[in-house]
């Protein structure tokens, strides 16, 4: 390769290569050379800048981090933290730093897990360093680089506020290496960052590294998307995908090409025929197209479609991988009870795993999710029928996935996947290093158009928008730290506000012609006689006035209406502009300036709204806790954290407010451990659409219920506080979790528990760690809540909530 280039060339790669002497040796360590965008990157990290790096799933954004890292270890003292948005991440992260830099020198902190977290690299959460930042903790010395993987989590409704709060606060000499999906507003996402970060560096990359070929699957054949993989940006489909949509997903005869309208008269059923689960996986075994994700978006689905593959006979493992699969699962479940092995359904669980076939969501037991990774990850397990959660950054690329639906639901009703989605499922599909091209398949359904399917499928980027914005918790740590004026200047820093303002710009903009022509129409309407505006807009009044009768209105109404209306047709004819010869061209401009003006107003509110809107909402959350005292002003006016405030500054999640006024008010302090594990778990637990109210009768006894009371009022007060202040306000409490977390708290077998909670034991460990969390909070306050809150975290975790692989 360095022979075909002119000697020129040669002498700049020389030059290139001399300023960046950490990445060539970085580079000679590797098996692989770089692609272009990893060492543009790689080499801005050395040369002393921050970066974004945006590309799709699997192209290796991850070797940019690596590099940051070696670069920290070759400093004396340098540390690195490595933030992810999901504990699975971390804990994958976690082992795989740890096999490259050893025990000693690697942490992770995800809230519920602390391992060597003064080591030198520490994988994260990214609200522990959110928390670590607020409370100005000694673990930030020498912090050379944080790394933040998928930062395009910062627009997720719930947790993305947490991802700018990091990079709004975090030291402007530590570098931030940013890593996200392939995002349509990179650039705007860049410069915000220049401009709160300082010099930041953009390097975006839409390439795959393994391009990746499409298809449908038309009842049992396999057909190409596209004409040519080159098509896919002109959004060309494949002639014969077309043709056999149009014949109900069968190949159509030349007699029946002749004859489209007869056969359409005889037909088969309206429902097309879907190939069976079992003969589905077979197939893709004999077209080389495994393994295989399948995903389903329900977990229900997958476990039916687990269940449906198994039945049919499928077998994908040779004997010594199926030895081989019994000794990992033995291994890395040895700790589970023998008791609960049956209740989490772990014999026909590993019997799938030993022919190859498994289903992977939120509702398993995050030991057996893990597990499934692995073997995944192995080559061992062939097939894993998975929600949409597999896609977001964990490390299990396929050969092929396959889409059964292009839509799912998403709480409220079934809508379609979005680009960003697909593009994020499909990046699962090819595996760099092992294929040559990785491939997509959709199952074909009754309705569904080819060319809605390449025009999905052809979009490759979404755009990355802002979900940022304060919350009390927040508030009081800001004002604490730089007080009220400042806070309100970080916050107008926001990327929600640099979003917002740049729209600004283009609405400003329009103002701006808008009003030019509303000039036009004015001088056109003007009348030699008198203000035209001014009668223009009495015959609208009147008109609307006309408009607005009806039958039911009462009789004094009536008389009231007509009484205007007769005002206004003597002012409208004593008007000068009512004998203007060219009164009804004027009218015409008028009726039109009107509407103009009318849509130029809306323009200019949403102006209004748009900016500053970062600053209002916290002016807002700022007056809530001054009336609740845990602000106060000082003697000179000046708006400051008072004691209780000092409470909210530990306390992070939805509730932060409420769990704060709970504290302080005493509501809490005579709940034994197990009702203050249930109080826990009716704070953090979010019901199902469809979950009742949890009657009385099923509610913990004792000091609970008397507590709960007195939470519920103090939500009550809270709720009608924040409307009265234009905030939000929140749902009500749920205590659909309570009695089954009581009762796991005092010993019950973990069969009983999930029949109460109505829940899978994945989803009940995810609710457990949620409440830990909280727990771990309240147990840092002084008195009886805090030695409860200690006593509430021994009882919790234990059985399936204390297991851990790591």
């Amino acid at each position: 390769m360095t022979d075909q280039l002119s000697p020129a060339e040669r002498f700049s790669a020389a030059t290139r290569r001399a300023a960046t002497p950490r990445l060539q040796a970085f580079r000679d360590r590797l098996r692989f050379d770089l692609d272009p965008f990893q060492i543009e990157a790689c080499e801005r990290i050395e040369a002393g800048k921050s970066v974004l790096v945006a590309a799709p799933t699997g192209a290796g954004k991850t070797i940019v981090a690596e590099f940051a890292i070696a670069l920290a270890m070759h400093q004396p003292n340098a540390k690195v933290f490595y933030t992810t948005p999901m504990k699975a991440l971390s804990n994958q992260k976690f082992q795989e730093l740890t096999a490259e830099y050893g025990p000693d020198s690697v942490g992770l902190l995800t809230g519920d897990t602390n391992i060597n977290g003064n080591a030198r690299i520490v994988v994260m959460t990214t609200e522990v360093l959110r928390n670590m930042l607020y409370a100005d903790s000694d673990a930030l010395i020498d912090l050379a680089f944080v790394v933040m993987d998928e930062v395009h989590y910062l627009a997720d409704r719930f947790r993305g506020a947490v991802w700018e709060e990091v990079i709004i606060h975090l030291p402007s000499e530590v570098k931030m290496v940013s890593l996200s999906a392939t995002v349509s507003n990179a650039e705007e996402f860049g410069d915000w960052l220049q401009a709160v970060r300082g010099d930041t560096e953009v390097i975006v990359s839409e390439e795959r590294p393994v391009p990746l070929t499409q298809h449908v699957l038309m009842r049992t054949k396999l057909v190409d998307l596209f004409a040519a993989p080159s098509l896919a940006d002109t959004h060309q489909v494949n002639p014969e995908l077309v043709r056999m949509a149009q014949f109900g997903g069968r190949a159509p005869s030349s007699r029946q090409y002749k004859d489209v309208s007869r056969y359409n008269q005889r037909r088969a059923p309206h429902h097309a025929e879907k190939m069976d689960r079992g003969d589905f996986v077979r197939m893709l075994g004999d077209h080389h197209l495994l393994p295989a994700i399948f995903f389903v978006f329900s977990r229900v689905g997958c476990d039916q479609a687990v269940k449906q593959v198994l039945r049919s006979g499928v077998r994908l493992t040779e004997l010594h991988e199926r030895d081989e699969i019994r000794a990992i699962v033995e291994d890395r479940c040895r700790t589970l009870l023998d008791e609960d092995l049956a209740v989490l359904g772990y014999w026909e669980w590993l019997d799938g795993l030993e022919r190859g076939v498994a289903a992977h969501h939120a509702g398993l037991l995050p030991a057996f999710k893990e597990v499934v990774e692995e073997l995944f990850q192995r080559k061992l397990v062939k097939v894993v029928f998975a929600t949409e959660t597999l896609a977001l950054g964990i490390n299990m690329p396929a050969r092929t996935v396959v889409l059964e639906k292009l839509e799912k639901f998403n709480g409220e009703a079934r809508v379609p996947i979005t680009p960003g989605e697909y593009t994020q499922i499909t990046g699962r599909a090819g595996r760099r290093g092992i294929d040559v091209e990785g491939h997509a398949v959709i199952q074909w359904y009754e309705g569904l158009h080819p060319q809605s399917v390449a025009s999905l499928a052809s979009k490759r980027t979404y755009p990355l928008n802002s979900s940022f914005r304060p919350t009390y918790n927040m508030a009081v740590n800001l004002i604490d730290q730089f007080g009220r004026q400042r806070t309100r200047q970080i916050l107008e820093s926001s990327f929600a506000q640099f979003q917002a303002d740049r729209a600004v710009v283009g609405l400003a903009k329009r103002v701006r012609e808008q009003e030019a022509s509303l000039a036009g129409y004015e001088t056109s309407m003007t009348c030699h006689l008198g203000n035209f505006v001014e009668y223009a807009g009495i015959r609208r009044e009147l008109t609307d006035l006309e408009r607005k009768g009806n039958e039911s209105e009462s009789r004094a109404a009536k008389d009231r209406r007509q009484r205007k209306l007769a005002e206004l047709r003597k002012r409208l004819r004593s008007h000068p502009c009512h004998v203007c010869p060219e009164r009804e061209d004027h009218a015409r401009w008028a009726e039109r300036w009107f509407k103009l003006k009318r849509q130029t107003d809306q323009v200019k509110q949403q102006i209004a709204t748009r900016t500053g809107a970062v600053a209002r909402v916290f002016d807002r959350v700022t007056d809530v806790l001054l009336v609740y005292g845990y602000l106060q002003r000082d003697e000179s006016g000046k708006v400051v954290i008072a004691a209780p405030g000092k409470t909210l500054k530990r306390i992070y999640g939805e509730r932060d407010l409420l769990i704060a006024e709970c504290l302080r008010s005493g509501a809490w302090n005579d709940l034994d451990a197990s009702s203050l594990a249930a109080m826990a778990a009716a704070i953090v637990y979010e019901p199902r659409r469809d979950e009742q109210n949890t009657p009385e009768r099923f509610l913990p006894r004792g000091p609970f219920r008397s507590a709960l009371e007195r939470t519920q009022d103090i939500w009550s007060r809270l709720d009608d506080t924040e409307r009265e202040h234009k905030l939000p306000g929140s749902n009500p409490i749920s205590t659909g979790l309570s009695l089954a977390m009581h009762r796991w708290s005092k010993g019950a077998a973990l069969d009983t528990v999930l029949i109460e909670a109505e829940l899978a034991a994945g989803d009940f460990v995810r609710w457990c760690k949620q409440t830990i969390d909280l727990l771990d909070q309240l147990s840092i306050v002084e008195g009886s809540v805090g030695r409860t809150a200690r006593q509430a975290l021994d009882s919790i975790r234990r059985g399936i909530v204390a297991y851990s692989s790591l």
